[in-house]
């Protein structure tokens, strides 16, 4: 944004403004000076409208003059940017008092009878003064800024060097001491770039920090044991080498978050996103669906040509050892019939050209245009299928952890024979979830959730190594109890990111269905004095971490099984029906207490979960007569959630059973609604066998009709007339 935020390029302040808070502190400044500029010329100039204009007038000049006041505080503190913000401060300061004396409009017959300008003689000087207020703040606002961006490089290099103290020490008493310092600038280092991440405008940005500050959290607990270890086993080859691969990935982070931060690109790290088959079918529908206003000025070679480019990425699915062969042929045959149908459209476009029926040329035109676009879009519906599908039968898949399992035993057990058998199990796990991460980076939808895929791939390549070396440290050392602690935090570390991709699944999922946040609907909190009767001698306990792991399980599981209802939920024609309504509800909520074992969410509390698991009952008598077994998951959920408890061991037995009881529910939920669906479509189908030949006959019109319009022979042209339907219905839907 190189202007101003008022929407205009007259008050261009020639800097970019990539923060939030930059940018609303200009907003009221904007609307005020807005307000004294589209004044009208010929305004009567009433007693009221004159105290008005100068009450605006005052309101700038006595902002500018405390804002100016904070800015040369700044400068004073800041010897580097004293001259540059010192005359920032003063060309405000000068804007300010000129808005102001154009805007004492106290003695206007004076004022006009001495020749002095004002508000309404001086349009040009209000608009000059105005431009140059704004830009003025403007350049203030995008110094102090700049304070911050230092502040954050300077946390860093402090991180670098401790850093590097830590790398070189040889002693437990030398790394205890470094390392507290160590923790304490990551800590300050975390703060300043969180506020950073969340001020920032750009979502890409966003994403690209939350990434880099991830790793810096995970990898700080991982260099405090990979280092133990190395110090505990000086000559172990595969402790260096796991301690070796921690500082490096620190290093690159703390590297990535500056580049965010500056705006800038080191030179081994200029590569942007690889583009994904979800932006290329986009790009592509555009040019297509651009060839109808564009019949005689775009080369139809150039849209064929991105075609090829899209098959080709489509490889990367169909090259795949782990797609099926009917998922295969299903990919190549939609690429062949996109082929057949861009192929059609450039035939009737040229045709069109040369075509002296220019309105008959055009209809065909459009037509091609939509196979074209419904093809295509058919394509990305199946890779979406294929990718999501492959996703989620491996977080089933590692749900169970054995293989992380088996190495810590087989490490524990100082057999190397073993721990090479697994990590050969892990090496192909690993490799199944980086392809998955890629093909997920190509149907994700957004550039924020390929820059997460992109993250999820990369730790997960790196992390399985890792992950091996550690257990090969300990089949060589198998008492060392650090050997065995370092393990451990991998091994976290790998199930955490299983979580993550969860998540990230989910946000593909929604995105997707068009229902990105809708889900927020259902994760409100119940209102003050409403299900929480029974709940008032409940305080929040802080579970340990053999608890906390217990509920993390719980947690993924339950996530897993939401995926499945919403699966189930797409099957259904009818995306209206009542059943899919409470579903998604029910899933809704449920993804709720998951987000809740992972410390996410809007439940912070054990008292909020379980206030969440009364709400999950409170549509129940909607759909009890479904079957008896719901009804008594669901009833025992409620004895469950209004239970009191006390003590720290009971409110973890009732956390633990109220996500048993919820998975419970989705369990016979995800059963039923295959079931109902089956029932509808069969009791639709014995009502049309049986239907009166008047109806039938009503029918067969209605699909004659549709079948014209579709040729482009109807009188309502390109199904209008169902598109105005379909916005009718809209519009109930958001009226209910």
């Amino acid at each position: 944004m190189a202007s101003s935020p008022c929407g205009g390029g007259n008050f261009d302040s020639g800097l970019e403004i990539q923060t939030r808070s930059v940018e609303q502190t200009l907003i009221p400044l904007v609307s005020q000076i807005t307000t004294l500029i589209n004044h009208k010329d010929k305004l009567k100039k009433t007693e009221k409208t004159l105290r008005a204009i100068q009450r605006v007038g005052q309101a700038v000049s006595v902002a500018v003059g405390r804002f100016v006041a904070v800015g040369e505080a700044i400068a004073a503190e800041n010897e580097d940017l004293k001259d540059e913000m010192g005359l920032a401060c003063f060309e405000a300061r000068r804007a300010g008092t000129a808005i102001a004396q154009l805007t004492d409009v106290s003695s206007l017959e004076q004022c006009e009878g001495d020749g002095r300008s004002t508000v309404f003689s001086d349009k040009t000087g209000m608009v000059k003064a105005a431009r140059m207020l704004l830009s003025s703040v403007t350049k203030v606002l995008v110094l102090a800024d700049c304070i911050v961006i230092k502040q954050i490089i300077s946390s860093r290099n402090k991180v670098l060097v401790t850093l590097e103290q830590l790398e070189r020490v040889s002693t437990f008493q030398e790394f205890v001491q470094i390392f507290s310092q160590f923790g304490n600038e990551m800590v300050e280092f975390a703060h300043l770039t969180g506020d950073r991440q969340n001020d920032l405008k750009d979502e890409k940005k966003r994403a690209r920090m939350a990434a880099a500050r991830a790793v810096l959290e995970k990898c700080t607990m991982m260099l405090l044991t990979a280092s133990k270890t190395c110090l505990r086993h000086p000559d172990c080859e595969s402790a260096r080498i796991n301690k070796e691969a921690v500082f490096q990935r620190m290093r690159l982070a703390l590297e990535q978050v500056i580049e965010i931060v500056t705006d800038t690109r080191s030179c081994g790290e200029a590569k942007a996103l690889p583009v994904s088959i979800y932006a290329g079918i986009k790009d592509f529908k555009v040019k297509v669906e651009g060839l109808r206003d564009s019949l005689y000025c775009v080369s139809c070679e150039a849209v064929a040509a991105q075609l090829e480019a899209l098959v080709e990425k489509t490889e990367d699915f169909t090259d795949s050892a782990y797609t099926s062969h009917e998922q295969r042929e299903t990919i190549i045959q939609l690429c062949q019939i996109t082929r057949q149908e861009t192929k059609q459209l450039i035939n009737t476009w040229r045709h069109a050209q040369q075509s002296l029926k220019a309105k008959e040329a055009t209809d065909e035109v459009e037509l091609s245009i939509l196979k074209t676009c419904q093809s295509v879009s058919d394509l990305r519906r199946e890779l979406h299928r294929v990718a999501v599908g492959r996703a989620t039968e491996l977080l089933k898949l590692h749900s169970d952890h054995l293989v992380l399992q088996a190495l810590k035993a087989s490490g524990g057990d100082g057999n190397l024979e073993a721990v090479a058998d697994y990590a050969g199990t892990l090496t192909e796990h690993k490799e199944q979830l980086v392809e998955t991460c890629r093909l997920l980076c190509h149907i994700s939808g957004t550039e924020p959730l390929e820059i997460t895929c992109v993250h999820a791939e990369e730790t997960f390549r790196v992390i399985g190594p890792q992950i091996i070396s550690a257990a090969q440290t300990l089949a060589l050392h198998p008492t060392s109890k650090i050997a065995k602690e370092n393990l451990d935090v991998f091994c976290e570390a790998w199930e955490s990111q299983l979580c993550d991709m969860a998540i990230l699944l989910k946000e593909i999922n929604d995105v997707f269905e068009g229902r990105r946040g809708d889900k927020k609907t259902y994760l409100s909190l119940p209102r003050p004095g409403k299900h929480s009767v029974n709940l008032k001698t409940v305080k929040a306990a802080k579970l340990d971490a053999e608890e906390q792991t217990t509920i993390a399980k719980l947690g993924l599981e339950l996530c897993l099984l939401t995926s499945d209802v919403d699966s189930e939920v797409e099957r259904w024609d009818e995306q209206d029906h009542e059943m899919v309504r409470l579903c998604q509800i029910i899933s809704s909520m449920a993804y709720s207490m998951y987000l809740f074992t992972r410390g996410e969410g809007l439940l912070k509390t054990t008292l909020d979960l379980f206030h969440q698991a009364e709400l999950l009952d409170e549509d129940r008598i909607l759909i009890l007569s479904e079957t008896e077994k719901l009804s008594a998951a669901c009833q025992q959920l409620q004895v469950c959630a209004k239970t009191p408890v006390q003590g720290k061991s009971a409110i973890f037995q009732k956390v633990d059973s109220s996500i048993q009881n919820t998975k419970g529910i989705l369990t016979v939920v995800v059963y039923l609604l295959p079931v109902c669906n089956k029932l509808i479509r069969k009791c639709k189908s014995e009502r049309s066998c049986v239907a009166s030949p008047q109806h039938w006959r009503e029918k067969q019109l209605s699909t004659t009709v549709s079948e014209e319009t579709l040729n482009g022979k109807g009188s309502n042209g390109f199904g209008v007339k169902s598109l105005e339907q379909h916005m009718a219905n809209l519009t109930f839907l958001e009226s209910k």
